[in-house]
């Protein structure tokens, strides 16, 4: 059966995003697979699971609402919290103009977050603080 390799950005600085997305995920660089392999592979540390982000160098704008992004889970530690960590890194968070800003309690909660390079992604998981929620900027 087939199963999904990798996942991969199209970016405009790819040394960049690479660096952002190592950093936010704590992944390691793959090394190249061959003489003149420039594309940026990033893998989870050896032994835990997750699929590689590649970056590769393309002259098209990021979508505001594209139709694939990427889901990141926050686990067991606060949601909030854990959006803050790419946006220190130089993500931002966007409108969240088609997504309810409260879902019902049985369904986990995310925040909208744009990578340097404008490509959209997700921070999924559960609010720890007063009530479960705390106030956020929209960061549009």
């Amino acid at each position: 059966m087939t199963t999904i390799g990798q996942i991969s950005l199209g970016v405009t600085d790819d040394v960049r995003a690479g660096e952002f997305w190592r950093r936010a995920l704590g992944y390691v660089r793959r090394p190249p697979r061959f003489e003149g392999d420039d594309w940026i592979v990033l893998e989870p540390p050896p032994g835990r699971a997750g699929l590689a982000p590649a970056m590769d160098v393309s002259e098209t704008r990021a979508e505001d609402f594209p139709r694939t992004h990427l889901d990141l889970s926050a686990e067991d530690r606060d949601l909030d919290d854990e959006a803050d960590r790419p946006a220190a890194l130089g993500a931002r968070r966007v409108d969240r103009s088609r997504h309810p800003e409260n879902p019902r309690p049985e369904v986990p909660a995310f925040v909208v977050l744009a990578d340097p390079e404008g490509n959209r992604f997700c921070v999924e998981g559960r609010r720890r603080g007063p009530e479960g929620l705390r106030a956020r900027p929209s960061g549009r």
